[in-house]
């Protein structure tokens, strides 16, 4: 990345020297502290400002006969000044003051002459043609994963013998050998006990099929954590969480990098297809800001700032979210609602238009052979009824509490995971839990198959042309309502699938919180919302039941003739799903917007707002935290939350470092420290920079500089100019004063410095410092007292504080 040049010329303070440091080995905060006292009276002796040199003009430092001996290097940019460390978080501040001084650049430049003219169009267009490459390989990424996912899941019980590629559906589609009761059996789909004993009845049978069920599914999921240990351990988990951490301004080198992206894609097919308790969802989130990350390499207006590759990301996500689920809107609002931490309008606009070509190439690409984005899209548009809220609100109260149990159990396991022996052995967690669902899978229907078809299968309302055991009804071709169908009491098909369904609701609930955060892709939205449908579920047909055979009550007379279709049950499975994932995530607007662009439900946003307004509030008076917050806080992510208000009444000389009665801190002086004075310090201590000041007597501050920049330009002098030793002084002044003869050339690095950091005064409330560091993404900011330096407050030491406030361990922050 391009050296940052600070376009601010201030004059430069000069006196003073810095005699004594003390070794640190402590890398928790930005700053050493070193062993002397602070004194913050006014003084006499300090030097005027804007001193000037006083010598002839034509004399430039370093002793008789030297007039080339200062070397200000900077004039050309250095490759690797201005970037950032791995783990360390980026400056918002400088990042958009280089964007507006290139933006500034280029229009100047427009008016010189045609071809600058077309560079500026081009570099306004950059964007907008960026977006356009992130939907198209996003969609097409996302289609690949779907028809893969699909093929795979259908491996673990068959193969089709007309052609290996086909799944279970395409394989039967063109045979003239399916009866309508028997629509998912052909002679060209053959079970493995058909292929291995040429029979698919008996006992025997049955144990081989099971047996090659679990051994699929132990083969795909043991693929799946090998390549993510092997080639990309990044590749692993949802990648939400981190992904706002990124977007905050967090940098974590390799996350979305293109290995990553590459096993993301294909461990992400073999962890859906090996029948845990994951969805893609999560993960394509992950995906898509893979593909925007490399795609920004071929621009350099977003290759070379971090804060305009974060705004690119941003809609990434929302691609991402618009492929998962095709709810194109629903994506932007996630990316707006759960994961931007800067989104202007600019941003909201090209996340619309990545949204739309993400979802219009997946469209193209029909994974799933029915013209829909997503495999369960609702057809029915029967009418609710006021008094239907109440189950609704049930259900969100369900979602609301499972929310909340699911987060407490699942952070409480990952932190076991990580604090134990359990940690250092992935791959064989990773088997055991697929054993022990794939086992437990597959003698239920309803957990042998695929999440999202089980959804589906929920969502649906039965039919005249349905043979799902859901809509196995007595008397149930006796109705002059053409294809829909009335009230009517349950069959032994349908209690039978209430039995099973309620089996599958246990398991899922146990094995998804063992399941989420193990080392392979997995995502939370899909497992979330099929706890919630089968809730939603088994209380629409008890409702459906209770208005069937109790028609005369008070509450079902009013509304609900004999014989009419009153109650959907899946319509409760809707609200149940949407319910569960509100109370999981703590999404709400943008959960609704994606609930009813999922199923096409337009109608029923009204009971889709109760249901995740209430999960959202029953959830919140359990816990504040959604599930990628707690796994942020748990992994120690400097993550500042926007939408939570710090209330506590302390000031910033409460949080600041160093404390009351503490050493000073660690401060470079603008003209009196040497080489191998500023290398010592960066050599004994692990911090992210220094503040800049006129003397260690004075404390009047001069500006900034990075340990990074510092280092960097260091060692470009050491190469680059002879004569640049130990003893060569530094200057961070504009000018510099005469040398005596013959003593070696001095080194100006005045342009790596931050002439303007941002200050508070020691009494500043921390409720404005927390707001100043939200709102401007600061990465630390000085204190001072009386114009002089006091101390400093970095990112790391605000999340402690507010951690500390909150009764939470403040030593989990571990990144500044």
């Amino acid at each position: 990345m391009a050296m940052w040049q600070g376009a601010m010329d201030n004059r430069g303070f000069r006196q003073g020297s810095f005699s004594s440091f003390q070794n640190s080995s402590s890398d928790e905060d930005l700053m050493d502290i070193p062993g002397t006292a602070m004194d913050f009276s006014m003084r006499d002796d300090v030097p005027p400002l804007d001193r000037e040199v006083e010598e002839d003009k034509s004399y430039n430092g370093g002793g008789i006969g030297s007039s080339n001996r200062i070397m200000d290097f900077l004039e050309e940019p250095i490759p690797g000044v201005g970037t950032y460390d791995d783990f360390n978080t980026i400056d918002w501040v400088r990042e958009k003051s280089r964007d507006r001084d290139r933006h500034r650049e280029i229009t100047n430049k427009s008016k010189e002459s045609t071809w600058a003219l077309i560079h500026s169009v081009s570099d306004a267009f950059s964007g907008w043609l960026l977006m356009l490459l992130i939907g198209l390989l996003s969609g097409s990424l996302a289609g690949l994963i779907d028809i893969s996912a699909h093929w795979m899941t259908d491996l673990k019980e068959g193969i089709c013998t007309g052609g290996f590629w086909f799944n279970h559906e395409h394989c039967c589609w063109n045979s003239e050998h399916v009866t309508f009761e028997e629509r998912d059996k052909c002679p060209e789909w053959n079970s493995w006990s058909q292929l291995i004993i040429s029979t698919d009845e008996g006992a025997f049978a049955y144990i081989v099929n099971y047996f090659m069920y679990v051994l699929w599914a132990l083969l795909f999921a043991f693929l799946a954590v090998s390549l993510v240990k092997v080639f990309a351990p990044y590749a692993c988990g949802s990648g939400i969480p981190e992904i706002k951490t990124i977007l905050s301004g967090f940098i974590i080198r390799g996350y979305l990098g293109k290995w990553t992206l590459v096993i993301k894609t294909i461990t992400l097919v073999l962890a859906v297809s090996s029948g845990l308790s994951l969805g893609k969802e999560g993960p394509l989130v992950h995906v898509a800001c893979c593909c925007g990350n490399i795609l920004c390499h071929c621009f350099n207006k977003y290759r070379k700032n971090e804060a305009k590759r974060r705004e690119v990301l941003s809609a990434a996500a929302a691609a991402g979210v618009s492929v998962a689920f095709g709810a194109p809107i629903g994506g932007v609002l996630f990316s707006l609602e759960e994961v931007s931490y800067y989104f202007p309008l600019k941003t909201l606009w090209r996340s619309f238009f990545a949204a739309l070509v993400a979802a219009f190439t997946l469209r193209s690409i029909n994974p799933f052979g029915n013209s829909r984005l997503v495999l369960f899209y609702v057809e029915f548009h029967t009418p609710w009824h006021l008094f239907e809220l109440v189950p609704f609100i049930l259900l969100g109260i369900f979602g609301g509490l499972w929310g909340a149990l699911f987060i407490r159990t699942n952070i409480a396991w990952c932190r076991k995971r990580k604090t134990t022996q359990l940690g250092k052995y992935p791959v064989i967690e990773v088997l055991v839990v697929t054993a022990i669902t794939a086992v437990l899978a597959f003698p239920n229907e309803y957990t042998r198959m695929s999440t999202s078809e089980l959804i589906s299968e929920l969502f649906n309302d039965c039919g005249l042309l349905d043979s799902s055991k859901l809509c196995d009804y007595e008397n149930r071709f006796n109705t002059s309502k053409g294809g829909e169908l009335p009230d009517r009491p349950a069959g032994v098909g349908v209690y039978s699938a209430m039995w099973q369904l309620a089996l599958t609701l246990i398991l899922k609930i146990v094995i998804t919180i063992f399941t989420f955060g193990m080392k392979i892709p997995s995502g939370l939205f899909i497992p979330s919302m099929a706890v919630g449908a089968i809730a939603g579920r088994l209380l629409g047909v008890g409702m459906e039941q209770l208005a069937y055979y109790h028609q005369e009550w008070t509450v079902f007379n009013s509304w609900c003739s004999q014989g009419a279709d009153c109650i959907t049950p899946g319509l409760y499975a809707m609200v149940g799903a949407a319910a569960c994932l509100g109370g999981v995530t703590r999404m709400t607007v943008s959960l609704v917007v994606i609930m009813f662009e999922l199923t096409g439900g337009l109608e029923y946003i009204v009971p889709l707002m109760a249901a995740a307004m209430t999960s959202k509030w029953v959830a919140d008076a359990l816990g504040r935290e959604g599930i990628y917050d707690a796994h942020i806080r748990l992994n120690g992510y400097p993550f500042l939350e926007a939408k939570e208000e710090f209330a506590h009444k302390t000031l910033a000389m409460d949080v600041m470092k160093p404390r009351r009665n503490d050493p000073l801190l660690t401060v470079l002086t603008q003209d009196s420290m040497t080489v191998e004075d500023v290398e010592t310090i960066i050599s004994e201590t692990t911090y992210s920079g220094f503040p800049v000041v006129v003397s260690r007597e004075s404390q009047r501050l001069v500006g900034f500089v990075l340990r990074r920049d510092l280092i960097i330009s260091i060692e470009n002098a050491r190469k680059k100019q002879d004569g640049v030793v130990s003893t060569s002084i530094i200057y961070f002044t504009e000018h510099s004063p005469p040398l005596p003869p013959y003593t070696p050339p001095t080194l100006k690095l005045r342009n790596i410095l931050d002439l303007s950091p941002f200050t508070v005064t020691d009494l500043t409330p921390m409720e404005i410092v927390v707001d100043i560091f939200r709102k401007l993404g600061l990465r630390q900011c000085l204190v001072t007292h009386n114009g002089r330096l006091l101390g400093i407050i970095t990112k790391k030491d605000v999340l402690k504080h507010i951690a500390q406030m909150a009764n939470q361990d403040p030593d989990s922050i571990l990144f500044n």
